[in-house]
């Protein structure tokens, strides 16, 4: 069986680690994280992901940044978007759905539903 290849943008190094961990322990995903979205569109083309998991809240270019460069280039037009943030308001969550993301999660994130969600994105998809 083929793994769904997934790739985390988030600043937060701990974040990444244990997400990329748990999601890889669940045997059918193949993880890549990046920690600066600087490099996501070269990340995007080389690895060709199924999904992508996005935090919002980053420093030198916040989630909706990438999710409008994702968007406008071939290689991530087509790529299913995940939210993930701490920061839970109506117009945050507008903003990420008309930017194209097909779900959003609040940090902390369980395992378990994280899995579902990326499931149903991709039957979705």
């Amino acid at each position: 069986m083929e793994k769904i290849k997934v790739i985390i943008v988030d600043d937060e190094d701990l974040f990444l680690k244990i997400t990329k961990i748990n999601l890889e322990r669940a045997g059918k995903f193949e993880v890549k994280t990046i920690s600066d979205a600087a490099g996501i569109l070269l990340l995007v083309k080389s690895f060709n992901p199924d999904i992508i998991l996005l935090d919002i809240l980053m420093p030198k270019t916040d989630g909706m940044e990438v999710c409008k460069m994702l968007r406008e280039d071939p290689a991530g037009k087509k790529v299913p978007i995940i939210a993930l943030t701490a920061l839970d308001t109506d117009k945050v969550r507008t903003m990420m759905y008309k930017l194209g993301v097909v779900d959003f999660l609040i940090k902390p994130i369980e395992t378990s539903e994280l899995i579902s969600r990326i499931e149903k994105a991709l039957k979705i998809r």
